[in-house]
């Protein structure tokens, strides 16, 4: 037989627990630390908000964690902190309402956090403070009085470092304890009048609602006259409690309540009572990391410094995935070769080694450049300096009409367009938050990779610089990321100054300090992304790939392919010009023919449009998709990288040059950096607005950009290498 605690949660039942803290407390690194591999991500039903949940135990007992979104308070003003609220207060069907709320704070930013932790206790739940990156308030000189801060707030307050996994166990005794204890005493910190106000809005909302509701709601919507939590009301409701909440500011004012601002006066002076005596700053003069701040936010060194940390990183990724890129091209050669070997000759063999086989095979084999990008990217968020370049980039953003808040959402979308997209719930602004999700598919994202590498690595030479360092294959990739960039800023600055008119929203944030990046958060991140890029190459991939094969086999022109096999007989040219016969005769043939007279200009044949068709619902299919029309039937070079060497012997069919060439090169480089080829991203980009024209807007404007860039690029290119 169970019992029950003061709260009434059974003690041997599984406790929920809320986590939040403000954005670059290290909310992340202890929710690693404390479920390690036991998380699952989703999103919650109704919203594309994400859910991260984890499941740990705390002397045998179930606990449930709840990642919600990083705030700095509970005054929300986008989608992802009207979910975090609701959450809190036990508002969502499919969470139950937290036992237990666990707030991260960093102690180098001790005032700062108190605000929200001020709000948290309104909420009425136990409340355990995990008071973390105590090392580098110590580094900053300050010493702060644990015990007193706890007794001041009536709650648990544990100091740790949770990057090196110190102070866990006190925090999981914490939060044991706290599920068998009551909330403690929520902080009368607003004036008489306001109180009395908001009595008075209860008996209205409870009248025009017909249940009663809690004092931080009330609140609220007292506080915020633009207040988004009362998505759930009838308009009738709604009309009601706006009344009496305009009313109720204007009684306020006329007492001498100044109105908003009455909040952030009273919770700064609560604030203020709390730390009073219990940090103390010692005389530490210039710290490191000001100094750092010196140089990598400087005007124009912090952008020569983003520059190299941009180059170096790119270059890095393509020397180290070298070796294991070959691993793996080993290792699909031999699949593909055993295949072979197990299946008769004919279309059974043709759609598993060449088909499935080869055309899979061709995107695995640039997990390790995309993993080792994820890795990148992980530690530069991790160590801080992800916040220093949406800083340095506000300057240059604002020349787009846009802030710094929109630089993160576009810097993640180079990993992928999805969660950047999803990443511009943190912009407050209407027009900012549209314009920044119809640019990031703009960014270069990982799926692009695989095309940059082959195009480049197969067709621009090998030339060094920099005593070999550098080279001009990874100088061109590198320039499609910038072209990227370069194109979403002259979108964005059109969008802004002639479509969505307005004044540029100012960047308000906070720096966080620098850290050695968790090795544990940044290998989590890696292996998610990783294996959700490997979950794509099984999935929609494969099943893209074999809808490939079957257009370019069916059906069959086998008048054409006798003709074929009879004028080239004994040449060596048959097995290319049957393969033609077969592709040309078929379904997917018949639509790169159609589109030939419109794509001629490109420098591209009909084959070239054959593979970016069937690249439109994810972008790294044209991989496996050129893996399929060019290799079905061929048996030549297997000791070499077979696309790579296939590519560079397609010729012309009617003159017999090669198609491939640089400025072809080139140009197909530049379409695949500006062509919205994702239907991923589309149909978010369609959730995330609440409107199908903006999904169909980016895909119209994105593919006659990518048009227009690929046709003066060989257009220009050829003539200059002529």
């Amino acid at each position: 037989m169970s019992t029950r605690g003061v709260d009434g949660t059974a003690e041997g039942e599984a406790v929920t627990v809320a986590v939040i803290g403000n954005p670059n407390t290290g909310k992340s690194t202890l929710f690693s630390a404390l479920c390690g591999v036991h998380q699952r991500v989703g999103n919650y039903p109704g919203v594309t908000v994400e859910k991260k949940t984890g499941r740990t135990a705390i002397d045998g007992r179930p606990f449930t964690l709840i990642d919600l979104p990083g705030t700095y308070s509970l005054a929300p003003r986008s989608p992802d902190e009207v979910v975090a609220v609701d959450v809190l207060l036990g508002r969502r069907d499919d969470v139950s309402r937290p036992d237990v709320i666990l707030c991260i704070v960093d102690a180098a930013n001790l005032d700062r956090n108190l605000y929200l932790v001020c709000q948290l206790l309104e909420l009425g739940r136990p409340l355990v403070i995990a008071l973390n990156m105590m090392d580098l308030a110590a580094a900053r000189g300050m010493e702060i009085d644990v015990e007193r801060l706890a007794e001041r707030l009536r709650v648990a307050v544990v100091p740790l470092v949770a990057s090196r996994r110190e102070g866990l166990e006190s925090l999981r005794d914490a939060l044991r304890r706290a599920a068998a204890m009551p909330a403690p005493d929520v902080p009368d910190i607003f004036p008489q009048p306001f109180r009395a106000e908001v009595e008075r809005l209860g008996e209205t909302v409870a009248q025009a609602t017909g249940r009663p509701w809690p004092l931080f709601l009330l609140q609220r919507i007292l506080l915020d006259a633009d207040s988004i939590l009362e998505h759930d009301l009838s308009p009738e409701a709604r009309s009601a409690i706006d009344a009496e909440a305009a009313a109720a500011r204007k009684r306020l004012a006329e007492q001498g309540v100044p109105m908003p601002a009455i909040e952030a006066i009273e919770r700064y002076e609560w604030v203020r009572r709390m730390t009073d005596g219990v940090v103390q700053q010692g005389d530490r003069g210039r710290t490191w990391s000001e100094r750092v701040d010196g140089l990598l936010t400087h005007k124009i060194g912090g952008l020569v410094v983003f520059a190299l940390v941009m180059l170096i990183m790119f270059q890095s990724i393509f020397r180290w995935a070298e070796p294991l890129m070959g691993v793996i091209e080993g290792l699909v050669e031999i699949a593909r070769e055993r295949t072979m070997a197990w299946l008769p000759e004919g279309l059974l063999q043709s759609l598993v080694a060449d088909g499935i086989v080869a055309g899979v095979g061709n995107v695995l084999v640039f997990l390790p450049q995309i993993a080792i990008l994820f890795f990148f990217i992980a530690v530069l968020e991790d160590c801080g300096y992800m916040a220093r370049a949406a800083f340095l980039m506000d300057r240059v953003m604002s020349l787009a009409g846009l802030n710094g808040k929109s630089f993160i959402p576009l810097l993640s979308s180079f990993a992928c367009a999805v969660p950047g997209i999803m990443a511009t719930r943190v912009i407050g602004d209407r027009w900012d938050r549209l314009t920044t999700i119809l640019v990031a598919p703009l960014m270069s994202c990982s799926a692009r990779l695989p095309v940059y590498m082959l195009l480049a690595y197969t067709f621009i030479p090998d030339r060094g610089y920099l005593g070999g360092w550098l080279t001009l294959p990874v100088i061109v990739i590198t320039s499609m990321y910038f072209l990227g960039i370069a194109a979403a800023f002259v979108v964005a600055w059109f969008l802004r100054r002639v479509v969505f008119r307005g004044e540029r929203s100012a960047l308000v944030m906070e720096l966080p300090a620098y850290k050695w990046p968790s090795g544990r958060v940044v290998l989590l991140r890696v292996t998610e992304r990783a294996w959700s890029f490997i979950q794509r190459a099984g999935t929609i991939i494969l099943a893209v790939t074999i809808l490939v094969w079957a257009a370019g086999s069916f059906p069959r022109d086998t008048a054409a392919v006798e003709r074929a096999r009879r004028q080239y007989a004994g040449t060596p040219q048959l097995d290319r010009q049957v393969q033609a016969a077969v592709m040309r005769g078929s379904l997917l043939g018949r639509l790169g023919s159609a589109i030939e007279p419109a794509v001629r200009p490109l420098g591209w044949d009909w084959r070239i449009g054959c593979a970016v068709l069937a690249s439109f619902p994810a972008r790294e299919v044209v991989i496996s998709a050129m893996g399929v029309i060019y290799e079905l039937g061929d048996k030549t070079d297997e000791d070499s990288p077979r696309l790579r060497e296939r590519l560079r012997h397609v010729t012309w069919e009617e003159n017999g040059r090669p198609v491939y060439t640089v400025p072809v090169a080139l140009g197909l480089m530049v379409f695949f950096a500006l062509c919205a080829q994702c239907a991923a991203t589309l149909v978010v980009i369609r959730r995330e607005t609440g409107k199908r024209r903006w999904a169909v807007i980016t895909f119209v404007y994105m593919t006659a950009l990518a048009y227009a860039g690929t046709f003066i690029t060989y257009q220009v290119a050829s003539w200059w290498l002529n």
